[in-house]
This record gives structure tokens, C-alpha cells and sequence, in this order.
């Protein structure tokens, strides 16, 4: 088993000052010393997270780099001033690039274009993590885990990124003074160096309790800048905003929807959830939750998107049907504003909300 027995020892300097400190408190030693005795009996066991706990200074990264010597300890990537996804691995394609990142909770396209060095800090940790997991062939030891981060983006978080690691069959040590994470990051075992103790068996992460109210046409400007095609918004939309502990984190607007044959159609505008909240189903859920206020009104409920994540998110989902196939927009009209736009390249698909009905939707086929 993982297990390492040793001695750190840390002379101490004779100094005025320190001279003078054990004057003061009489503290006569000349060097300090901390004996360790670590086993973690994690051999012939399948898991993919382990996480490294206790509090600053009590040698957790001692311990990583001594119990797992031969793991690979992240240390940062060179980002350079390339944008975020050409600083990837050149083994790795676009899509794999932007399926990671939006996996781990990073779906932001304009901001994957974007340097490292000018990336919020949580979005910093995720495109770290997600090129470690994706470029990583060896297990692997991240040190002082969510620690620069907000304590609710750390938690948020953690949900994402598990998944990720599991999804990819990947092995994880992280190491961090934060128990606060310990339920929503969901090891496989657990070290507390305060305790000299180890604890195998999954966590469950806890519910995340949210809000759901009518918004205003006035907050979109908390959420513009994160769209991912337009900050423009039709002011006669109808606004639903999710709150998490009164923090509004995502916004849905719908509009009615003129159809020349169906009636009664209504369809999603604008959807956004702010980055630090994505990669754990909050928009899925927003758009559950409206999807179900206008079929309870006898409405049809749309949506037209292209962003990868939340395509293969309802692709998944059973109360959801695809009416149209992921397509280039360009395909389906070359007049007017998108003859001669960027996006003409895009490709979205179209789903219709059906709940819990049992009904079937005929998938569009193109003549």
C-alpha cells in the first residue's frame, strides 16, 4: 500500500531576531522536527479521486510528494499568449479542446479565445484541471486545490470537475486546507493530515437549492457579457433568473414564436449561466422548469442552440426531442444578415420540450 515513514527537519538560523524571540518566549530549540507515519491503503482498490486534506502547515504536500513519489506533481502549464485552446497539446483537436473544457464547467467560447493570463481565477483552475486531465497519461497531484478561488465557485466547482475525472477514467489526488469541498468534490478516499487518519468511501454531494423568479429587462446587464453570440436582447421577451442564496447565476428569456402552421409556440431567446455556475446542469434544469410553466399554458416549447455542452446534454435527456440535427446555419439560408456572416459556420441543432408526455417528434429531415 501507498504508506512512507520519515523525518522533516528545519534548522533554525542564529539571528537577532530569533535570538530575541526565545528570549521572549523561551523557546530554546535549534531545529524543529516533525516525524511522520503515513499509510493509505488505497492498493488494488479501483478509484479516481483522493483527496489530501488538513489545515496550513501540516505538511499535505509533504505528504503527497513522499506517500506518491511517483505520480506527477502539477507544477502549472506555460500558457505563453497564445489563446487558451492553441496552448493545448497539438495531439488534441478542437472538439476534444472544447468538450473538455465546457465538461469541466468552462462553456464560454469567446473566452476560450482568449490568453490565459486574462482569465478570471475560477476560470484559470478549470482550463488548468482540464488540460492536466486531458494531457495527463500518469496519475497526477494538484496542491492547494480551490484555494484561490470564491468558497461557493470552489463547491460549484468540484461538482464539475469530478464528474470529468470519472468520466475519463482518470486518477486524481487533490490536495487543499478546504473541508468545505469534501462533499461536493465526492473522493474516493480521504487523508486528514490533522488527524493522522484515512477514510475510504465515496461522499454524496449535497442538493443545491435553487430559486427560480421573473426577471427584468434591466439585470440582463449582469449577464450580457457572458452570452456566447450576443449581448443584444428583445425587451419583449418574458425573463426567468435562478438564484442560488439570492446570487442571481443564470438567466433564461423566451419570446412567442410566429409559426405559419403550428400555433401556440414559444421559444427560448437567451440563455446564459455565469461561469463559475456551469458544468452541473443548472441550465438544463432552468430550461426543465420553464419548459413545464407554458406546457401546463398548452404552449410548445423551443430551443435552437449550438453550444456543444448543452446539445449533448438534452441529446441525453428524455424529456426533450431533437426536431432538427446539429447543422451549419449557413446551410439552411444563405440571404440576407447571414450571407456574409461568421455565422454561416455555425452549427446548432433544435429541440422541443415535451416533459413527461409521451409523445414522438419526427426528427427534420432536409430535402
Amino acid at each position: 500500500m501507498p504508506s512512507a515513514k520519515f523525518i522533516v527537519e528545519n534548522s533554525i538560523e542564529n539571528t537577532f531576531r530569533t535570538a530575541k524571540v526565545k528570549g521572549m518566549f523561551d523557546v530554546n530549540v535549534q531545529k524543529i522536527t516533525k516525524n511522520f507515519d503515513v499509510e493509505i491503503p488505497i492498493e488494488n482498490k479501483l478509484w479516481n479521486i483522493g483527496l489530501i486534506i488538513g489545515s496550513s502547515g501540516t505538511g499535505k504536500t509533504t505528504i503527497a510528494k513522499k506517500v506518491f513519489k511517483h505520480y506527477k506533481y502539477f507544477e502549472g502549464f506555460d500558457w505563453g499568449n497564445k489563446s487558451i485552446i492553441d496552448a493545448f497539446h497539438k495531439n488534441f483537436t478542437p472538439k476534444e479542446i472544447t468538450e473538455a473544457l465546457s465538461k469541466i464547467g468552462f462553456s464560454s467560447p469567446p473566452d476560450w479565445l482568449k490568453p490565459f493570463n486574462i482569465l478570471s481565477t475560477g476560470q484559470k483552475m478549470r482550463a488548468e484541471l482540464a488540460r492536466l486531465i486531458l494531457e495527463s497519461t500518469t496519475p497526477v497531484i494538484y496542491d492547494e486545490f480551490t484555494s484561490v478561488v470564491d468558497r461557493q465557485v470552489a463547491k460549484i466547482g468540484c461538482a464539475a470537475i469530478q464528474k470529468f475525472i470519472r468520466k475519463n477514467k482518470k486518477q486524481f489526488i487533490a490536495v487543499s486546507c478546504h473541508n468545505d469541498i469534501v462533499e461536493w468534490l465526492e473522493p474516493d478516499w480521504l487523508y486528514n493530515v490533522n488527524e493522522m487518519s484515512f477514510t475510504w468511501g465515496r461522499l454524496r454531494r449535497p442538493n443545491i437549492t435553487v430559486n427560480i423568479r421573473k426577471g427584468t429587462s434591466k439585470e440582463w446587464a449582469e449577464f450580457k457579457n457572458f452570452h456566447y453570440l450576443s449581448a443584444k436582447h428583445n425587451n419583449s421577451a418574458h425573463i426567468y433568473v435562478a438564484e442560488i442564496n439570492n446570487m442571481p447565476i443564470a438567466w433564461c428569456s423566451v419570446l412567442h414564436f410566429t409559426h405559419p402552421v403550428v400555433k401556440n409556440m414559444k421559444r427560448v431567446h437567451r440563455l446564459v449561466v455565469k461561469p463559475d455556475y456551469q458544468g452541473i446542469g443548472i441550465g438544463s434544469k432552468l430550461l426543465e422548469e420553464i419548459g413545464n410553466i407554458y406546457l401546463e399554458q398548452n404552449y410548445k416549447f423551443l430551443l435552437v442552440t449550438s453550444t456543444p455542452a448543452l446539445i449533448g446534454a438534452l441529446k441525453k435527456n428524455k424529456l426533450w426531442v431533437m426536431t432538427r440535427r446539429p447543422s451549419r446555419v449557413g446551410k439552411t439560408s444563405n440571404k440576407g444578415v447571414l450571407k456574409n456572416s461568421i455565422a454561416n459556420e455555425r452549427l446548432t441543432a433544435s429541440y422541443r420540450y415535451i416533459g413527461n408526455n409521451k409523445i414522438e417528434i419526427p426528427h427534420y429531415k432536409r430535402k
